[in-house]
């Protein structure tokens, strides 16, 4: 039988910006200035491998279905494989289609300036990474996800990278009491990043938290920028959760905003709304993980 594979493409900056600033780009194309240096590169490169994986897929017998990613997903029923072309923030994004039984693949379709973290593979070697996988032959890992409730609604049980609570101004003060193991603190901050190991070297990292170790099952918070002011001191400005806890934000502002795992999942957070963020029941299966060094830095760029 033919497996059934989902493929989920970005499309390269180049190809977003056409239509809406093209003669602005072809100027600064044209004139090689530093802002679009390597733009039309990435976007040859970006096609190059779409094009070899849409062949590699045909000739290996699988039924593919191919979405750019801001799409209308089809609704098939289940997947054999879910495959992802771009770099990490697409494999985040639609990451959230696949349950635990679906295994993920991701390719990095342009290396050279796309963060590839959770991919297998980049498009040179596409075709061996897609043979590679349909035969089963791929590594396999367990990575946890993290599950966030707004007041009595189960919003997602899949964010794997991580969670921003903030105001919805990132010039404004964010304004909310936290909650964890029995203490709670009333702050002020830029917001607070949470999130579990998978994303733990990417923002969380950069705000100040540890990198986990890639299979553990804690979630982390860390609060970004904590308003000190003259005499206050805060003593839950970074933390582990364990799996059989939570962490609770409760909003002090009318303007909040919940950002799950990049841009794109966004709910408005009102004044009194509770969020509780804990591990999930639904870890991502993902193949052909390479283990990377504490110092990797990972799904900065969401692309």
């Amino acid at each position: 039988m033919r497996p059934r594979v989902l493929v989920v493409y970005k499309k390269s900056t180049y190809q977003r910006y056409v239509g809406r600033a093209q003669e602005r780009l072809e100027e600064l194309i044209a004139h090689s200035d530093i802002s679009v240096e390597g733009l039309l590169q990435e976007h040859e490169i970006h096609q190059e491998t779409l094009k070899r994986a849409k062949t590699a897929l045909r000739e290996l017998g699988a039924r593919a279905v191919l979405r750019y990613r801001p799409e209308p997903m089809p609704d098939e029923g289940a997947w054999d494989m879910i495959v992802t072309l771009g770099g990490d923030g697409t494999l985040l994004w639609a990451s959230h289609l696949a349950d635990p039984s679906t295994p993920m693949l991701a390719i990095n379709s342009a290396p050279d300036t796309s963060v590839g973290y959770f991919c297998a593979g980049g498009g040179n070697g596409v075709e061996e990474v897609l043979a590679e996988a349909l035969a089963g032959r791929l590594k396999s890992s367990k990575l946890a996800r993290m599950r966030v409730d707004l007041g009595e609604r189960v919003i997602s049980t899949r964010v794997l990278n991580d969670a921003l609570y903030c105001h919805e101004s990132p010039a404004a003060t964010s304004r909310y009491i936290i909650k964890h193991g029995g203490s709670q603190e009333r702050q002020m901050s830029s917001g607070v990043w949470v999130g579990p190991a998978a994303g733990s070297t990417a923002a969380l990292r950069s705000a100040g938290g540890k990198v986990l170790p890639i299979g553990s099952q804690k979630i982390q918070f860390v609060v970004r920028e904590p308003y000190r002011g003259v005499d206050n001191k805060y003593d839950m400005v970074k933390g582990l959760v364990a799996p059989d806890e939570a962490l609770e934000i409760t909003s002090r502002m009318t303007k909040g905003r919940l950002f799950l795992d990049g841009t794109q999942k966004v709910h408005a957070v009102g004044i009194g709304d509770r969020i509780r963020m804990s591990l999930s029941h639904e870890p991502l299966t993902l193949l052909g993980l390479k283990r990377r060094s504490e110092g990797s830095a990972a799904a900065l760029a969401l692309k």
